[in-house]
């Protein structure tokens, strides 16, 4: 009998919840002595080469962990803290991927979201609809897509329709959450063929492919972004050109531009929403599924060490059931004290003036375990700092948590909107960082309105709250739940002042 896609979420989720120079030379110069350029030159890199050398005699010679230790309950504790931190986000990963790639044939999950085969991407057809859960945060400001891949067994090719002059970005994440290749309207991308592959695949670039993108790990997705106004008008035209953003197997390229019409694709019935994102890190499960993370993520310079650690830590778990049990024990409580406050937004980011924070280092973290996790928690999957700066905030400007039974106002001076080659937006979510569904049906506001009412000295004022601002106020109303609530802009393709950090966003007042 066939497992249809719902039965197989259902199983996934019981898994989880069940469950990878010489010396002479470098003393002259130290002493002061004349050398000749060209000597230098040359003795500086031999010695920069015989630094390196020896850094790889040592590294290859160091002294590994020691197996089959008895491993203390505080040791194990303090260790385990650690990998659940930095493990947090790509535990995340695998899971995600566990769940979408059971979709039998590209469509949308519950109607609502992009869900496809591994090796496949979907597309929505309009705007993310408000009951999606599957990731916090997410903006109705662009055409989303979604899908997963194994890119060392089955590289992938995914099209770039021509766009014209409609801001569009693919940001294509590796299994650490960083995002790997360019591609999209701030890097100038040609209309074309692109080839995903992992580290290991060792093939020849196809003959009509455009460019070769590597992903520094087999597991990726891709997150398709293409801006559409708020208007029927752009909903239509919108169509021939996202219906082209398709990806696919190596294996079936042919040179030819497939489409698909995304508005026709089957909705794939899956598990009903709790009303918060779902729970893709499953503490109890966590030290089950981080070997995993281990064995198909390789270190980065320097991680090395921890890589050890972490080893060590499994096998002792593996040999002493007691010491498994301090393992999830940790997990719980690291979840609760940890990972849970990154929800809050003052714990995100920097401060970016008038009581808002800002992200950094977002998709390209590196050994920033501090925000990657951070950002994984509360609004993952961001792009890069020069695709999208984000700005957000719990508070108004005094300091006072947001909530619906107050009113705010959020001023942009004439000429101080955020400075943006593509667009801006400001949207409001709820206390799970999700969409309010409200009558309006209105989320953000931003570039992609054409009503918007400006004040007659050219500012820009919206108004945040659960209670309309009546009259003409309205059309730059964001309805609130009645409970806490937080604010959040994006800048797509920042110019340098949203860069560098002297645009700073408006203080939030409450309104009189």
């Amino acid at each position: 009998m066939k497992t249809s896609f719902n039965d197989q979420l259902d199983i996934t989720r019981r898994d989880l919840m069940k469950g990878g120079m010489g010396a002479a030379s470098l003393a002259a110069v130290s002493a002061g002595a004349a050398v000749p350029a060209a000597v230098t030159a040359a003795s500086v890199a031999v010695t920069a080469n015989a630094a390196q050398a020896q850094q790889h005699a040592a590294s290859a010679t160091v002294t590994q962990p020691a197996t089959g230790i008895v491993m203390s309950p505080d040791y194990a504790r303090t260790v385990a803290q650690m990998a659940y931190v930095w493990g947090w986000p790509m535990v995340n990963m695998i899971n995600r991927r566990a769940a979408i790639t059971q979709a039998p044939e590209p469509g949308h999950l519950n109607g609502v979201l992009p869900a496809a085969p591994r090796g496949q991407i979907a597309m929505l057809n309009d705007y993310i609809e408000p009951s999606e859960t599957f990731v916090t945060c997410p903006n109705q400001d662009v055409v989303y897509g979604l899908g997963f891949f194994a890119l060392d067994e089955e590289p992938v090719v995914i099209q770039v329709p021509d766009f014209g002059d409609r801001f569009w970005v693919y940001a294509l994440y590796d299994a650490r959450t960083d995002q790997f290749g360019h591609l999209g309207k701030p890097y100038g991308s040609k209309p074309g063929f692109y080839l995903l592959a992992g580290p290991r695949w060792s093939g020849l670039k196809p003959d009509g492919t455009t460019d070769v993108l590597r992903c520094p790990t087999s597991l990726a997705n891709a997150i398709p972004r293409v801006f559409q106004d708020d208007t029927p008008e752009d909903r239509k035209a919108i169509q021939e050109v996202i219906n082209q953003v398709v990806a696919y197997p190596l294996k079936d390229f042919d040179g030819e531009m497939k489409t698909i019409d995304w508005a026709k694709v089957p909705d794939i019935p899956g598990p009903a929403s709790s009303g918060e994102e779902t729970k893709w890190v499953v503490p109890d499960k966590f030290f089950d599924q981080f070997g995993e993370v281990l064995d198909t993520v390789d270190p980065l310079p320097g991680e090395e060490a921890l890589y050890g650690q972490f080893r060590l830590l499994l096998d002792a778990a593996s040999k002493d059931p007691e010491l498994k049990k301090v393992l999830v024990a940790t997990a719980v409580e690291t979840e609760d004290k940890v990972i849970q406050p990154f929800f809050q937004w003052k714990h995100n980011g920097r401060p970016a003036g008038n009581g808002w924070n800002r992200s950094t280092n977002n998709a390209q973290f590196g050994v920033d375990y501090f925000n990657r996790t951070g950002t994984a928690k509360s609004n993952m999957f961001d792009n890069r700092p020069n695709e999208t700066q984000y700005f957000y905030t719990d508070h108004d400007g005094a300091g006072g948590e947001l909530s619906g039974s107050g009113s705010y106002a959020i001023t942009f001076p004439a000429g101080q909107e955020p400075p943006v080659n593509g667009f801006w937006s400001l949207t409001l979510y709820n206390d799970k960082h999700l969409f309010h569904a409200n009558d309006l049906k209105r989320y953000s506001l931003g570039t992609k309105n054409k009503n918007l009412k400006r004040n007659s000295d050219g500012s820009l004022t919206l108004y945040a709250g659960a209670k309309s601002p009546g009259g003409d106020k309205e059309n730059n109303w964001l309805p609130a739940p009645d409970g806490k609530f937080s604010l959040y802009i994006r800048a797509y393709w920042g110019k340098e002042a949203i860069l560098d950090g002297s645009w700073q966003p408006p203080a939030i007042e409450v309104a009189q």
